[in-house]
């Protein structure tokens, strides 16, 4: 009776643990992170790259679509600096992608801590979460002069190539 029960309970276990492995591994496969709503209050932090910007106060639409191919298109953009842009961002590929804005240094230290913690969760405002066959939003004011950069960090898909650079022009 005893060999019955521990194998049960041994089928029991492996079960669950495959549930949670399939759970885990889906968490970047559709799904999007904790609230890809931009946070009603904007955010006033100041990064390298810029700050969140007004939705109200936009200069410019860019439209960026992402592809299964892992490419951006386009994959090089000029702005002005001071200037507030909204990116309308189309996933026209079958999985999941994300962009990201950030300089080369922070994109590369977010995408390794993506692939120690797949299921991480979060939603800052510059980056934005697509679906596939989705369009998202995001809203983002160039304050500062440079090159910087954008990124789907989903594992395997920097690593690919899917990046972009912004130029951003002095006044």
């Amino acid at each position: 009776m005893k060999h019955k029960t521990l194998s049960a309970l041994a089928s029991t276990l492996l079960v669950f643990s495959l549930g949670l492995h399939g759970i885990a591994s889906f968490a970047h496969t559709g799904e999007k992170h904790a609230d890809a709503k931009k946070p009603a209050v904007m955010s006033t932090e100041e990064k390298a790259f810029g700050r969140q910007g007004d939705p109200k106060k936009i200069d410019r639409t860019i439209k960026v679509d992402m592809n299964d191919m892992m490419r951006f298109n386009p994959s090089d953009l000029t702005v002005k600096q001071g200037e507030t842009v909204k990116f309308v961002v189309t996933n026209s590929g079958k999985m999941m992608h994300e962009m990201v804005l950030g300089t080369m240094d922070e994109l590369k230290e977010h995408g390794e801590m993506m692939r120690k913690h797949p299921g991480m969760e979060h939603d800052e405002p510059y980056m934005t979460h697509v679906a596939p066959g989705k369009k998202e939003e995001m809203v983002w004011q160039f304050t500062k002069p440079g090159e910087f950069n954008y990124a789907c960090l989903i594992a395997g898909h920097f690593e690919a190539g899917m990046a972009g650079k912004i130029n951003v022009v002095a006044k």
